[in-house]
């Protein structure tokens, strides 16, 4: 008995048969020689298989024993119904599983028993130096897991993930992919394998397992038809049916048995199977069978093609196909049903080619052997003429009962004839090592109009011919070269799929883990389909997918982060907020002090003007113009000139006001504090000396500005800033550092200290003598705007534009502290109250000679204060009581 009756089994068991009774009714394959078949069940177990295999083991021994036996026929004949165990054994074909082949391969060896497989296709099959008699009429799984990797590359997917049975065929088949995977750049997100006597349990943790990787949506399946359709089972149990797209082995292939019952399972699935084509004349066959009335066949009934009286398991097939019973009283069997809902099985055609292989083996063998005529003709087809003409056409001395193994296996190698299946699959032959050629069709699991489902072909793998151009021939033209490659024909447009979340039928779905970067943005992998995307810097390019380099100083990316390219330098525009607002104050400063200087020409005589020191104020206000003039330049677009006038004029001006600033406070400190020493005048109070004083000390500050133009000529530079976040920017400046700015400074800070010092020793003099107490204010706010100023100028040191900000606002406030403090005051007597001033101002009608001199005595000292007279103002007279 059959340990499981599958349609399946019996299809391929007739399609032995068929190709049996094909090639015996052929004249031109083995003429006067008959062949018959002894058929055992594996029941697809390799044990089991082992224990069968002994079968052909004891034929063979029987065969030895029969050749030292004398009046044997030698054209024995099988007998008409079937040959015994005893009845020689040439060659075997099958198994179907690797596992069941490589077990009984390796019995079959010691035996040199030639063995063809219609499907076995584990790789390790090809190790001659274990399996020296295996052949197959398929290609070994390596060809298939390359297919299954174009296939997956073609639709776009990095990132699946893989499950195999226990087993050659499974553990061979999908360690071939990986290998194969890994080179291509596909990532494995889970590799799973099922345990043989696997139960439903352990298939459903395969389902969680294949689902803790969600973006591995792809699934490599290298396992048995059944596995298949427990797994398939599996998802739908947890609900998730569809989630995940297949790509099926040959295991698979285009069969029934793993998608029945559970279709919308499998929508979508892509599978492979070796090249084939329908036999139309196996189908028009299988469906003409009808089973015997009884257990045995009568005699009519041998007599009758129709009947099946050779395989003992067709009225059990009948049975169940049809669900119904031989010999009962209900729903019994009539054998006159038609067999409806036929599709040929996936590997009928492979056992087709591989019964036929071994008889055009044998056939060439007889002919070779037994005729030994082939040199003389030029075909084959008019040696076998001449051969049966001769009657030597038979069984000879030399190979019977069977022929040497040895002899059948080189011959077995050695042949190539054009497949049953038609030219359009090619010849059937075999490589060094036994392997069929490496042709698959793939197909797709679709959904068709109505509702019926089928496998739909979408493509082929296989050898493609090429040509490219070769060498120059004698003729002096190119030829062309004619070579094979393994190529995948892909038709997309055919695909369907179950549309998943996109709900497209026709898109094709996504098995990514990462999807491609952006532009400028590099892969920080986590493995070799894995990674986040980080974006390179503004001063950096793309040199690798994951790495960035960062451009020469100076440069920064361009758009599409491939290349470095300069940074074309900016000026500080006069409508930055750090530009506006300083050139704003400078502006106001400007037409302040003009009207100032406009005041102090027009009431040039009167005796607040005088008695303030004029000349002095009026450099002074010149130091003060100078300084609202200095943010122009600082601000301005950067060249030699005005960089010459920074350079100079940021100090200088200050220099200008502090030294007038410092002359008078000194003048007055000295007239104070020499009538503690006597009634003697003090010397360098006059005017002039006090210009000469001041002078001088400008000159210090001059000397040193010239020398460092001499010796640190001004230029222009070009400062690039890579601020954290914001795109690099270059800021064309003045060429002068940090340090030496300060430095230019340095002066006019001990200018300042010195004033300080002298508005604090003269803050308690008379209140007469009232500018010096508006000189101590004036020092003591530029104090604090300079003290503020030097962190910030110093905290900001990589940003120039807020450096220079500061600097020529630090200026601008100090001019505009001394403005305000020094001359408000008098600007205020003036403008609003003219008639405090004691000598002459335009519009004042009294006559310029009516003198009033008024004194006043200071509590603190004996000296008495001519307020209005203009000879003891200007000259500082004083006199005593």
């Amino acid at each position: 008995m059959l340990c499981q009756l599958t349609a399946v089994i019996l299809q391929r068991m007739e399609a032995m048969l068929w190709a049996l009774d094909e090639i015996n009714a052929d004249p031109s394959i083995l003429p006067n020689i008959s062949l018959g078949a002894m058929i055992l069940d594996t029941c697809s177990n390799p044990s089991y298989a082992l224990e069968q295999s002994m079968e052909f083991v004891r034929a063979f021994m029987d065969s030895t024993k029969e050749k030292d036996q004398e009046n044997i026929n030698s054209s024995a004949i099988c007998d008409e119904e079937g040959a015994g165990p005893s009845q020689p054994v040439a060659g075997v074909i099958g198994a179907s599983f690797s596992g069941v082949s490589i077990m009984v391969a390796n019995i079959l060896k010691l035996f040199k028993i030639p063995q063809i497989s219609y499907a076995s296709t584990s790789l390790e099959l090809s190790d001659k130096s274990r399996f020296e008699y295996f052949s197959r009429v398929v290609p070994p799984d390596n060809f298939q897991a390359q297919a299954m990797v174009e296939i997956v590359k073609q639709l776009g997917w990095t990132y699946v993930s893989t499950v195999a049975a226990q087993g050659e065929y499974g553990e061979k088949g999908i360690s071939s992919f990986i290998q194969l995977a890994t080179k291509s750049g596909i990532c494995i997100g889970v590799s799973i394998t099922i345990n043989r006597n696997a139960d439903d349990e352990e298939f459903d943790k395969v389902v969680e397992t294949l689902l803790s990787k969600e973006k591995a949506k792809a699934v490599i399946l290298f396992v048995d038809e059944d596995k298949t359709r427990k797994l398939l089972s599996a998802t739908v149990k947890k609900g998730v049916a569809g989630k995940f797209f297949w790509i099926g082995s040959d295991s698979w292939g285009a069969k029934i048995h793993p998608v029945r019952d559970q279709e919308w399972a499998a929508e979508g699935a892509i599978t492979i199977l070796p090249k084939r084509a329908s036999i139309l004349g196996f189908d028009n066959y299988f469906q003409k069978l009808r089973p015997s009335n009884g257990e045995e066949c009568s005699k009519s009934e041998w007599n009758d093609k129709k009947v099946n009286c050779r395989n003992p398991w067709f009225r059990e097939f009948w049975a169940k196909h049809h669900r119904c019973q031989f010999g009962a009283s209900t729903d019994q069997c009539t054998g006159s049903e038609e067999i409806t809902r036929h599709q040929q099985e996936g590997l009928v055609p492979f056992v087709i080619d591989a019964v036929y292989a071994m008889a055009h083996s044998l056939h060439n063998l007889v002919l070779d052997v037994c005729c030994n005529n082939t040199m003389y003709y030029q075909t084959k087809e008019e040696a076998l003429k001449a051969c049966i003409s001769q009657g030597k056409f038979l069984v000879c001395d030399q190979i019977f009962p069977i022929p040497d193994g040895k002899l059948l296996l080189n011959h077995i190698r050695n042949v190539s004839f054009t497949s049953i299946q038609g030219s359009d699959i090619g010849d059937v032959k075999f490589n060094s090592d036994g392997d069929g050629l490496g042709r698959y069709s793939v197909y797709q699991y679709q959904q068709k109009k109505g509702g019926a489902w089928e496998y739909v072909w979408i493509g082929e793998f296989g050898e493609m011919e090429n040509y490219r151009w070769d060498k120059i021939n004698s003729s002096g033209v190119y030829g062309m070269e004619c070579y094979t490659t393994q190529e995948l024909y892909f038709e997309l447009e055919m695909s369907k799929w179950n549309g998943g979340e996109s709900g497209s039928v026709t898109k094709i779905p996504e098995s990514i883990c990462s999807k491609p970067c952006p532009m400028g943005q590099i892969k920080n992998f986590e493995n070799a389909c894995c990674w986040t995307c980080v974006a390179c810097r503004e001063d950096s390019i793309v040199a690798r997918e994951d790495l960035c380099k960062k451009c020469p100083h100076g440069y920064v990316s361009n758009y599409f982060k491939d290349m470095c390219i300069k940074i074309e330098p900016d000026t500080i525009s006069w409508l930055n907020p750090w530009a506006f607002f300083p050139l704003l104050l400078s502006t106001v400063g400007i037409i302040i002090t003009l009207e100032v200087v406009a005041v102090f020409i027009a009431y040039n005589k009167t005796s607040v003007i005088m008695a303030s020191g004029r000349e002095l104020c009026y450099v002074l206000l010149m130091g003060i113009l100078a300084s609202y003039m200095v943010p122009f330049f600082a601000l301005a677009r950067p060249s030699v000139f005005s960089c010459t006038i920074l350079r100079g004029g940021l100090g200088l001006c200050l220099c200008v006001c502090y030294s007038a600033i410092f002359t008078k406070t000194n003048r007055i400190s000295r007239i104070f504090s020499n009538t503690h020493k006597g009634a003697q005048k003090p010397k360098w109070i006059s005017p002039r000396s006090q210009l000469v004083i001041c002078s001088g000390l400008i000159s210090i500050q001059l000397l040193g500005v010239i020398v460092w133009i001499i010796v640190e000529p001004p230029d222009t530079q070009v400062i690039y800033m890579y601020p954290q976040g914001k795109h690099p920017s270059a800021l064309e400046t003045c060429g002068v550092s940090t340090f030496s700015m300060i430095m230019s400074l340095v002066y006019n800070m001990i200018l300042i200290i010195l004033c300080t010092v002298y508005a604090f020793k003269t803050r308690k003099i008379p209140s007469n003598f009232n500018e010096a107490k508006y000189i101590g204010f004036t020092m003591y706010s530029t104090c604090i705007v300079w003290l503020a100023f030097i962190p910030i100028f110093f905290g900001t040191n990589h940003d120039y534009q807020v450096q220079i900000s500061s600097l020529v606002m630090c200026v601008t406030v100090s001019a505009s502290v001394a403005l305000a403090l020094l001359f408000g005051p008098k600007m205020y007597l003036i403008m609003l109250h003219p008639e405090k001033c004691a000598r002459n101002y335009p519009g004042n009608k009294k006559a310029a000679a009516a003198k009033s001199l008024k004194f006043s005595k200071s509590r603190e000292s004996n000296i008495t204060f001519l307020d209005n007279s203009e000879d003891n103002m200007d000259t500082g007279k004083v006199a005593d009581k």
